[in-house]
């Protein structure tokens, strides 16, 4: 009987234990529910469990049982790109979808393609790789789409969007993080269409739907699931517009304007309750509240350039709590903003850079990047220095508890060493990585 009561119990442990199975966690709302984590870090950070060499790339790694799937780029030289923000630079090398034991980082399995690059910010991948169903799908920065068994790495179908779909590359590459609904893939495309959905198991196109804007500019939006009106929406911002489709059939519910400056259209929508909230740079910022009845939406408020109000991030999704919205602001601050009427309520740079200098100063700190996941009552916040932070946010202040270096920063944007990748939170550990390895830290208490 004790027996039955300790595999039963860790039956239940194991359930409730949470993945990181793609961006943004396991509903890609940067939640992150496990428990017995720890309050602070100890003196001298948390315990290093193992790090492992990796090349360029933004993208960050999914977490599934045993097994760490992320993206990387391997140069065929070692000259690193100029990462010019308004110029493609050519590259030549190979893209590799790669397999680590979670427990030790070693080398489970990858898979690797010759990839020329001509992108601004050439330095690897961008999205984080989707596992489910035990197969992963991932997307690199020049519109090569591969399904693979998470077991093997055997290839079980793959698309390529410029010759599939006749995509234009963005200048900042292909970076809509492939969305598993049902039985589909939902991916960004461009081209002939601006989103596609392909079987999952098969890789057959099941639909597509809207027209990419002028000038073949999908932008740089994941596709986003919402739920509102009684029914499932997909939302997608485009260069132009804010849209929402079915998710099933790819048909169109609503769209409205919203225009970021040179088709920044990066950031996923947000939604909170009744409310949809997305924006990006160039104050381009609307909150919606959504039809109750029926897909619909009326607009609440929207950003201004010369208003003191809003949020605009230019990298990272931001995220929602108790009606208040934290982000980090296109001048590198993390911003928190009342949802409701865009009132700025509080902005500091001390998560992002590790110091507290003008929040305001957009040439000092423009395009400065953090990522925020919230556990419990605390935010732990990924800076572009490289530092996690844990914090607890409210609506009246910035709170830091604790501190913490993961990683150097190895990539360099607008004179400044950065390293831009989402963690992965999982099996009470931190796995994160820049353009030299791939680390992971303990977080248990």
């Amino acid at each position: 009987m004790i027996r039955l009561i300790a595999v039963l119990l860790l039956a239940a442990g194991t359930a409730i234990a949470d993945d990181w199975p793609q961006w943004m966690g396991p509903t890609r709302d940067d939640r992150w529910k496990e428990t017995g984590i720890l309050q602070k870090f100890p003196e001298g950070g948390p315990k290093k469990l193992w790090s492992a060499p990796i090349g360029g790339g933004y993208a960050g790694p999914a977490v599934v049982g045993n097994r760490v799937i992320v993206t990387d780029y391997e140069p065929t030289d070692d000259k690193p790109p100029p990462n010019n923000p308004g110029a493609a630079s050519k590259r030549s090398g190979k893209e590799r979808i790669l397999c680590l034991d979670a427990k030790t980082g070693k080398e489970l399995w990858k898979h690797e393609y010759d990839c020329p690059y001509q992108v601004s910010y050439a330095a690897g991948p961008r999205c984080t790789p989707t596992v489910q169903d035990g197969k992963v799908y991932a997307l690199g920065a020049m519109g090569n789409l591969y399904a693979l068994d998470a077991e093997s790495g055997k290839v079980l179908w793959s698309k390529d969007f410029k010759t599939d779909y006749g995509a234009k590359t963005p200048i900042w590459g292909f970076t809509g993080h492939p969305l598993v609904y049902q039985n589909l893939v939902v991916c960004l495309v461009g081209g002939d269409s601006l989103l596609a959905a392909f079987d999952k198991d098969t890789g057959k196109e099941v639909w597509k739907a809207l027209t990419t804007p002028g000038a073949g500019n999908a932008g740089y939006c994941p596709p986003t699931l919402i739920e509102a009106g009684g029914t499932r929406q997909l939302v997608i911002w485009h260069p132009k517009k804010l849209v929402s489709v079915n998710p099933e059939d790819g048909q169109r519910y609503w769209d409205v304007d919203l225009v970021p400056y040179a088709g920044m259209s990066i950031p996923a929508p947000r939604q909170h309750g009744d409310y949809l909230y997305c924006g990006g740079v160039g104050f381009a910022g609307v909150v919606l509240k959504l039809d109750k009845e029926k897909p619909a939406v009326t607009e609440l408020w929207r950003g201004q350039q010369g208003k003191a109000e809003g949020l605009y991030p230019v990298n990272s999704t931001p995220i929602i709590d108790a009606g208040i919205l934290y982000g980090v602001d296109t001048p590198g601050c993390l911003r928190a903003v009342e949802l409701t009427t865009g009132k700025r309520l509080w902005a500091t740079m001390l998560p992002v850079i590790g110091k507290d200098e003008d929040p305001e100063d957009r040439q000092r700190h423009n395009s400065a990047t953090a990522f925020l996941v919230k556990n419990g009552d605390r935010y732990f916040i990924f800076g572009e220095n490289g530092d996690l932070v844990i914090a607890k946010l409210s609506r009246e202040k910035y709170e830091e508890v604790s501190r913490a270096k993961l990683l150097e920063p190895t990539n360099e944007a607008w004179k400044r060493s950065v390293v831009w990748s989402h963690p992965a939170f999982a099996n009470k550990c931190v796995y994160a990585r820049n353009d030299k390895e791939i680390v992971c830290y303990s977080l248990a208490e």
